[in-house]
C-alpha cells in the first residue's frame, strides 16, 4: 500500500503528517499520523519480588502517574540498550538477567509508537543523575500489590499495566 505524506510538524520527539493513501478495499483516505521512534520499558524485580515503580509527573496526563522505568529509543539504539539506559538513569539500577516480555503498539489509530517490554532481575545499584525536566520518585512495591493496583485503577499507564501483567504471567511459568 503506497502513500504520500505531507509533514505538518516535526519536533524533538514526534513528527505529525497528513498521509494520503488507498485502503486495501480501494477507498482513498487521508489520515493524521504521528510518527514516534518508539521506546522501551522495564519491569525490574528484586529478590523479594518487589517491583520498581516510578511516581512521575506527566503534564500531558494531568499530573502524577505510576510507571515503569521507560524511555524513548535514540537513533540507531537497540530496544534493550534503551531499556538498560533508562533503568540506570531513572531507577539507578543495572540488571544481570533480561527477559523480553513483548512489544505493544500504544495508540495504533493515529500513532506508530511501539514499546518494547522487558522483565529484569539480578539487580545492582549504579550511580544515577535524573534529568532536570523529570520529576521522579522511586518506589519498591510487592509485585502482588502492583497487580492489585492495575486492577483497582491506581496504575493506569498502559505500558506499565501490560508490563506488570505480562511479568506476572512469565513468573508463574
Amino acid at each position: 500500500m503506497s502513500h504520500k505524506t505531507r509533514t505538518v510538524f516535526e519536533g524533538r520527539v514526534v513528527r505529525l503528517g497528513i498521509e494520503s493513501l488507498t485502503l486495501p478495499n480501494g477507498e482513498p483516505l487521508e489520515l493524521e499520523i504521528v510518527r514516534h521512534p518508539g521506546g522501551a520499558a522495564v519491569v525490574a524485580l528484586d529478590e523479594n519480588r518487589r517491583v520498581c515503580l516510578l511516581r512521575q509527573f506527566r503534564h500531558a496526563a494531568g499530573g502524577w502517574l505510576w510507571e515503569l522505568p521507560a524511555g524513548k529509543l535514540e537513533k540507531d539504539e537497540e530496544p534493550q540498550a534503551t531499556a538498560a539506559r533508562e533503568l540506570a538513569e531513572e531507577a539507578g539500577l543495572r540488571a544481570g538477567h533480561w527477559n523480553k516480555l513483548g512489544t505493544v503498539l500504544m495508540t495504533p489509530g493515529f500513532c506508530d509508537e511501539t514499546i518494547h517490554l522487558y522483565l529484569v532481575e539480578q539487580l545492582s545499584p549504579v550511580a544515577t543523575q535524573p534529568e532536570r525536566h523529570e520529576l521522579i520518585e522511586i518506589h519498591w512495591i510487592p509485585l502482588s500489590k502492583a497487580i492489585e493496583q492495575v486492577h483497582d485503577g491506581t496504575i493506569h499507564d498502559a505500558k506499565t499495566m501490560l508490563g506488570l501483567l505480562l511479568a506476572q504471567t512469565c513468573i508463574r511459568r
